[in-house]
């Protein structure tokens, strides 16, 4: 079994037990949040402790197919959805882009949703090749921003998405990574996870997309 349905396996059987408990009001419906930290703060009595909070992802710093600069700030307050691809990708990415583009088709209207694709192609995939497949899938970067950037900086961000992406000869087209779509919220938490797959997968990402726009909408 691959480190990619291994991880797929896990990430599913936690998206279920968030969702058992879930009302089926989607007005009160509350998406889990993914992922623990430990953070050292000042209590009350000026002493350092230790707390648990919800994962929040680490600081960033790319550029995507128009040159602009995307670090958090470009996301915070947003709904954002997050994957990762290569733009050779022979095998999910074309399924995930297809999928993808349903999401921006439904809100490119809207200011408050962005959506971030890295490219884990380092070497082939430059600012003027993710122009070119931004261009044919019709997309404007500022709702859809396809980004690249150091090699340890992109890995390391997946990791923080908890997602698996790397480079194997094995696999084809070299690379392995998840297939996943990770929702967040504007306060950089994961709030979910979805095969970019599946249109069903994906059917369920939008209408909890639906639910946290009502709530940062508060």
């Amino acid at each position: 079994m691959s480190i990619i349905t291994r991880i797929n396996q896990l990430i599913l059987g936690v998206t279920f037990l968030g969702l058992v408990g879930c009302s089926q009001d989607p007005a009160k419906k509350e998406l889990p949040y993914y992922g623990e930290d430990e953070v050292l703060v000042q209590n009350e009595a000026g002493e350092d402790e230790i707390v648990t909070e919800h994962r929040k992802v680490n600081d960033f710093s790319f550029i995507d197919q128009d040159s602009n600069i995307i670090t958090p700030e470009t996301v915070k307050g947003k709904v954002y959805v997050v994957d990762f691809f290569f733009t050779s990708c022979p095998t999910i990415c074309p399924k995930m882009k297809q999928q993808m583009l349903r999401i921006y088709d439904k809100y490119k209207d809207n200011r408050d949703v962005v959506l971030l694709s890295h490219s884990i192609d380092i070497r082939n995939d430059t600012v003027p090749k993710l122009k070119r497949y931004a261009e044919k899938l019709g997309i404007e970067s500022q709702k859809w921003h396809m980004v690249t950037g150091e090699k340890d900086a992109i890995y390391g961000i997946a990791k923080s998405y908890i997602l698996p992406a790397q480079e194997d000869k094995s696999a084809a087209g070299g690379y392995l990574h998840s297939g996943q779509f990770v929702l967040m919220d504007g306060e950089h938490h994961i709030r979910g996870y979805y095969d970019g797959t599946v249109p069903e997968d994906v059917d369920l990402l939008m209408d909890d997309m639906e639910v946290l726009l009502k709530q940062q909408a508060k």
